[in-house]
């Protein structure tokens, strides 16, 4: 078992407190073996948990720290951001309540980029009632790209299935005129490095949705397809990757097709998490791919209409936990398996006589 004061810290962004969020953080880490795998940081008050703890009659430890330093191996420890009571509804969305879920976020991402958590996972918050002067973001994913280095891919992610998105968070009406070309090249080429790289996959084996029904039927629902995505599919091939499309997103799942490849990008938010969830709803991830730093969250809500009522699973959180520290424990066998490459190619270099 890996040394406790070297496990991986967990920190962790508690999301909107009149939500499901800290109810599905405390059920995880109410089993005690979670602590064999990590050290988690919640970001927020212990006033707050203990709240949630009373409401909810779970019978689990609260560590209250002032600093990261301070975090204890084998204890659910929580990072007091703010001293104040707060003013929680189990069930209501309210401003004062975003602003928390905000101040949680912001700071649990100062420290994972500082380097003083080795990975970040995200409860939800209400899209609403965080937008504000000091906040004026979609949502985790869009201040993550801005924070952190690298290209972002909305990335869901089970064992079965690995979903990941061109287009995200964005008005359908929208949809068609943000999928490019280059914009679809960008995303199979983060999707491909994160599967290698995260995952462990060699060569990866991608597919590609189209964007209208029946992928435009030959131009006549549409000529993304002929003029865009396809197009972009030949070049990724000539350029050596494994892509294949586009595909009809209607019967691509429903067809099993989808077994047959390591990931699949699609064109649209619910094009691609429709299918997600109906599939692995529960065991889903959402994992941002293709920033230097982990970041993974739950595959679901804030859940108002049971907040407060003992009735959360907290599986997807739990899985969302899991997730984190393996792909953070992968990106550093891949590092140091490159590394180890690079040495010994140019250590043989070194020994190659040189050509008269």
């Amino acid at each position: 078992m890996k040394n406790k004061k070297n496990k991986i810290k967990v920190g962790i962004s508690v999301g909107d407190l009149n939500g499901i969020g800290a109810e599905v953080i405390l059920k995880t880490f109410k089993n005690n073996m979670m602590f064999d795998f990590c050290t988690p940081i919640v970001f927020a008050s212990t006033k707050a948990l203990s709240y949630q703890k009373k409401l909810l009659k779970l019978n689990i430890a609260l560590h209250g720290i002032t600093n990261v330093g301070q975090a204890f191996p084998n204890k659910l420890n929580v990072l007091n951001l703010w001293r104040e009571p707060v003013p929680m509804d189990p069930g209501k969305p309210t401003e004062e309540i975003g602003r928390y879920a905000v101040d949680s976020f912001l700071k649990a991402v100062e420290a994972l980029k500082k380097g003083e958590i080795d990975v970040l996972v995200t409860a939800p918050f209400n899209k609403e009632t965080i937008q504000s002067e000091v906040f004026e973001f979609p949502g985790h994913t869009d201040y993550l790209t801005q924070e952190l280095e690298g290209k972002a891919l909305m990335f869901m992610i089970s064992d079965e299935l690995k979903v990941g998105l061109v287009t995200d968070h964005l008005p359908l009406k929208y949809v068609a005129q943000q999928v490019t070309g280059e914009k679809i090249m960008d995303k199979v080429k983060t999707m491909n490095q994160s599967l290698k790289q995260d995952f462990g996959i060699d060569k990866p084996m991608i597919a590609v949705l189209g964007l209208n029904p029946h992928c435009g039927d030959g131009g006549i629902i549409g000529k993304e397809e002929d003029e865009i995505i396809r197009p972009a599919v030949k070049s990724l091939k000539e350029a050596g990757y494994m892509v294949s499309g586009p595909y009809a997103a209607d019967s691509f799942f429903g067809s099993n097709n989808y077994k047959k490849f390591d990931a699949v990008l699609a064109m649209y938010h619910d094009q691609g998490l429709i299918p997600f969830k109906t599939l692995s709803f529960g065991k889903g991830v959402n994992y941002t791919a293709g920033l230097d730093k982990v970041r993974t969250s739950p595959d679901h809500g804030t859940a108002y209409e049971i907040a407060g009522k003992n009735m959360a699973d907290p599986s997807s959180f739990r899985e969302a936990v899991f997730k984190a520290i393996d792909i953070f424990r992968k990106r550093k066998e891949y590092r140091e398996l490159t590394e180890n490459i690079l040495e010994v190619s140019n250590n043989d270099s070194k020994r190659k006589p040189a050509r008269k």
